[in-house]
């Protein structure tokens, strides 16, 4: 038999080398758990962690991993709270211009809201190189005319083409390909019909008005919001109206062509020189009449071609105007910026054309 008395239970100290003998509370000795009458009241004076406990660096409960021993809680040392990692430094942090990171991507902010939103304009123009591949364009158009109506059609559809998707780019809306094929539809039924009545202006006028109303018919059927029927309409007329419309190169003279082709192709190279907005203009317009001139004298307007080129011209900057407003990609001064100056000029050449001829 074992003679040792029984000694009370002691806890054991994890950081120490001997059990320590708990502390008495004051005012009575310790007489361990034997000592009180009722079995709870030896665990009272017992600090025990039971719960949430608390990072004192953002002030957010975390919750506790494992309870700790009842009897050795009192005597085991709190680790010090755990650190979260630094903020990422600036070097890291998203690029400037670009949403933070979403399921969808990021939404990119276009030049344009950037402009508008830090007071400035929202004109920007599209640049050297659209303008170079509009005068290419243009001469091709010049080149075509001189050679026959067959030879002119062409370039001109290229044109009504990049008319059609243009304004809808334009326009933000990507990929419209019901309204841009129904422009180009109506672009390739107005030449259809310019070619049937012997290049007649009314087949021009009589295709806009049944492609408006096909459109409307269209948008009518359209299961969208009414908001988004209204602007899908307003597009898509618009697209088929200018595409259209550039048939007025099929209509008017070929020496016209000639003529106003060369005079916007002259304009708007010039107008993508580094030069003040109301500089650019007046050289611009007068680079026009100057290769109006020159193209007169090859063909039989001689120097009413100065008037003719600066008539085209003028038409040619309104359209480049508009191609420069608020574009959400610079992938439309490929397309409505190579377009609008050409498709809005084809409209003065007739007119012009048939006055001076």
């Amino acid at each position: 038999m074992n003679d040792q008395p029984n000694r009370p239970h002691q806890p054991y100290d994890p950081y120490g080398q001997q059990p320590q003998a708990p502390q008495a509370w004051p005012g009575q000795g310790y007489q361990g758990h034997q000592g009180y009458e009722d079995p709870q009241a030896a665990q009272q004076y017992t600090q025990q962690w039971q719960g949430q406990t608390w990072e004192t660096q953002n002030h957010q409960a975390v919750p506790s991993a494992q309870a700790p021993d009842p009897e050795t809680a009192i005597l085991t040392p709190q680790s010090p709270p755990r650190r979260r990692p630094a903020a990422p430094a600036a070097a890291d942090a998203p690029a400037p211009g670009y949403g933070p990171a979403t399921v969808g991507g990021n939404t990119r902010v276009t030049d344009a809201q950037r402009a508008r939103a830090e007071g400035r304009s929202p004109i920007i123009e599209p640049g050297i190189q659209p303008a170079a591949l509009t005068a290419l364009l243009g001469l091709l158009l010049a080149g075509a005319a001189a050679v026959g109506t067959y030879a002119l059609l062409v370039p001109l559809v290229v044109l009504q083409a990049v008319t059609a998707a243009g304004w809808f780019r334009l326009n933000g809306m990507w990929p419209a390909r019901q309204g841009i094929a129904l422009g180009f539809a109506g672009a390739l039924a107005a030449d259809a019909a310019l070619l049937a009545s012997d290049r007649s202006p009314a087949a021009i006028l009589g295709t806009l008005g049944v492609w408006v109303l096909l459109a409307l018919v269209l948008q009518l059927r359209s299961h969208a919001d009414p908001d988004e029927r209204m602007y899908g309409l307003m597009a898509t007329v618009a697209a088929s109206a200018l595409a259209i419309v550039a048939g007025g190169y099929l209509a008017a003279a070929a020496d016209a062509v000639t003529v106003g082709a060369v005079a916007v192709a002259v304009a708007v190279l010039a107008r993508a020189l580094p030069l003040p907005t109301p500089a650019s203009v007046v050289v611009s317009l007068l680079a026009a009449a100057g290769g109006g001139i020159a193209a007169g004298q090859v063909t039989d307007l001689g120097t009413s071609g100065a008037l003719l080129g600066a008539g085209a011209a003028a038409c040619a900057l309104i359209g480049h105007r508009v191609a420069s407003y608020d574009y959400p990609s610079r992938f439309v001064h490929f397309t409505a910026g190579v377009a609008l100056p050409l498709a809005a000029a084809a409209p003065a050449v007739y007119v012009l054309g048939r006055a001076l001829a």
